[in-house]
């Protein structure tokens, strides 16, 4: 099914296609690609560095780099699909992504993975908001929507639990470039069948892209990810300080351009509306409160409890299981309960079950873990569902875009944050461990230098090391457990505020929002 634009319908929307859940299908692929690459990398790291050889700044940077540039470009990308078409930047943008990955799979250098990196963010960061905001001109029945959104959130959701999965088998058996090579026969599918199945939609009056908003943007967002994440690590330092300044200074100017423009790339009286406000400040929050302890959950399975790769993996599935649960009923829930007790509800749980993790240690069973990543996922999912679909209709069509460019920006700035100030904490206590008389100090630096360290000493030394550089993770990881739940029960008390009277119609219970007229196709 290809649609057209046309005067009957600016939007090219084709209400109530028979096509459209196949093309939700191809939507799904492009998340779960997105998801599976987020989290991959991570498990590369080790073989990825014994190949290149890169120096501690360049292995930051290759971690970084991508999720730098995915901040930066987000809202520029979601506007820019806006104007040329969501379905034209999703597939340019999903074609691109093809093709870098086997850059990112071939490089040879440091410095050339660090720019392979770099442009496969330009890449990606096309495809998460092109595929929400097509959602929203796809699905015009707002229960459709909900389910629609719902089973998009727990492909995300599902693509992050298979990445390490994934990840983990190729490892076992390739070369690290294999982990980016998955992305080929996927983009493949996505681009041949998306061509045919996705209808095209843009706002149709645009106006200029531009380029000056773009620059502004990027800058802000690196400036501000960049500083958060180098006081996190090293302190605050003079660099960090001046790339927070500049960021902030960018987006400040960002801001006050987009209230001069005639059409402006982002329109910032979006944030009038309480309903979208209160959504984007939840999840960025929530993530905020979740991501610090996701980043150390790794580690704890592979480094404390001496669990290979594809094993630790699997061990984080059920965070997954209960994410895709939550996301297939969360839009009928918001109905029958309201907006507010669904996400504020969701909130709490992902706190509570939190709060149940500062009791870890090195030995704790796995039934204590997997109950926690269930209900995390379960409550995280049915909370992100929702907010979803409140950000999405709570702004005209023309600008589904610019919108979930916003709330996919709220992600990155949220996970930034959260590994800062978060891991920030588990840092803190973990080098203030006392290991035995001759331990390097690369041991202090990390729980992973401590492994590596103690691969080089004799047997009881190494022993007395890694018992006490374990412990002290733990340590750590419980007090960033504790801390992420103080702040998601914090959050589903302001959801309850903000997100009052909301409903997934776009309007409120007092203002509800009147429906669109009917046409031929409806």
């Amino acid at each position: 099914m290809t649609s057209t634009l046309s005067s009957a319908d600016p939007n090219g929307s084709a209400r109530r296609s028979p096509g459209r859940w196949l093309a939700l299908a191809v939507l799904v692929l492009a998340v779960l690609l997105v998801a599976v690459d987020a989290t991959v990398l991570g498990l590369a790291t080790p073989y990825l560095s014994e190949d290149l050889k890169p120096s501690g700044t360049q292995l930051l940077w290759i971690g970084d780099v991508y999720s730098f540039v995915i901040a930066g470009l987000l809202v520029s990308m979601g506007s820019l699909g806006d104007r040329i078409g969501r379905k034209r930047i999703l597939l340019l943008g999903a074609t691109a992504f093809g093709a870098l990955s086997v850059l990112n799979a071939y490089a040879t250098t440091p410095e050339l993975m660090i720019s392979a990196r770099a442009l496969l963010g330009v890449a990606g960061a096309t495809l998460m908001p092109a595929t929400l905001a097509l959602i929203r001109n796809l699905f015009h029945d707002p229960r459709e929507r909900s389910l629609a959104i719902g089973v998009w959130g727990a492909a995300s959701s599902a693509g992050m639990a298979i990445g390490p999965i994934v990840g983990g088998f190729l490892l076992e058996r390739f070369w690290w470039g294999s982990v980016f090579l998955i992305n080929l026969p996927v983009m493949a599918v996505l681009v041949l069948v998306g061509s045919r199945l996705l209808p095209e939609s843009r706002n149709p009056d645009p106006g200029p892209w531009d380029l000056v908003s773009v620059l502004l943007s990027l800058v802000g967002m690196v400036g501000v990810v960049y500083a958060i994440k180098e006081a996190a690590a090293h302190g605050v330092a003079w660099d960090a300080f001046a790339a927070g300044l500049l960021g902030a200074a960018a987006l400040y100017g960002f801001v006050r351009r987009q209230r001069t423009l005639p059409v402006p790339l982002l329109d910032m009286r979006l944030f009038r509306s309480r309903g979208f406000s209160g959504a984007v400040l939840s999840d960025l929050l929530t993530i905020l409160g979740l991501s610090g302890l996701v980043f150390f959950l790794s580690q704890y399975l592979q480094l404390v409890q001496e669990r290979p790769p594809l094993e630790a993996g699997l061990a984080e599935l059920p965070a997954a299981v209960g994410a895709v649960a939550a996301g297939l009923i969360a839009g009928r829930a918001a109905r029958r309960f309201s907006v507010r007790a669904v996400v504020s509800g969701g909130l709490a749980t992902v706190g509570l079950a939190l709060a149940a993790l500062t009791v870890v240690d090195q030995t704790t069973g796995y039934p204590l873990l997997g109950t926690a990543l269930l209900v995390v996922g379960f409550g995280a999912g049915i909370s992100f569902t929702v907010t979803a679909d409140v950000i999405l209709t709570a702004v005209p069509e023309e600008q589904a875009g610019a919108a979930s460019a916003v709330s996919e920006t709220a992600y990155e700035l949220g996970t930034a944050l959260g590994i800062a100030l978060l891991g920030s904490v588990v840092t803190g206590v973990y080098r203030d461990f006392t290991g035995p008389v001759g331990t390097p100090e690369a041991a202090h630096e990390s729980l992973g230098g401590a492994v590596e360290a103690a691969g080089h000493l004799p047997a009881s030394t190494a022993t007395a090391l890694l018992d006490a550089a374990r412990q002290s993770f733990v340590d750590g990881l419980g007090l960033a457990a504790g801390a992420g739940a103080a702040v998601l029960l914090a959050t589903a008390v302001a959801a309850w505020f903000l997100l009052r009277e909301q409903e997934l119609d776009g309007g409120t219970a007092d203002h509800p929002r009147r429906p669109p007229a009917k046409d031929g196709a409806r």
